[in-house]
């Protein structure tokens, strides 16, 4: 990893340095690495509701696809059954 030599500046109140010092203690991290890792990880809601989108259209998607197979194997059930049909009649008139 290349080493850190940019400086951001994050204003906090004291209350808010102090629960970040805090964490960051419990977890054996340099303050600067948690606050890499938070700002890495952040999504924001806009992303979730992207994500929430794009999870609905694939549903869509996966609903009509099934619908779809569902009509084709009905159609496949009435056209065996129609040709088992034709199969016993042209049996009958063979005899």
């Amino acid at each position: 990893m290349a080493a850190a030599v940019e400086r951001i500046v994050v204003q906090a109140t004291p209350k808010e340095k102090r629960a970040i010092v805090a964490k960051a203690r419990r977890l054996g991290l340099p303050i600067s690495e948690l606050m890499r890792r938070g700002a890495a990880s952040y999504e924001s809601a806009e992303a979730d509701e992207e994500l929430g989108a794009l999870a609905d259209a694939a549903k869509a998607a996966a609903d009509r696809a099934g619908a779809s197979i569902d009509e084709a194997l009905a159609f496949i059930d009435a056209s065996n059954t129609r040709m088992a049909s034709l199969e016993t009649t042209a049996g009958r008139k063979a005899r």
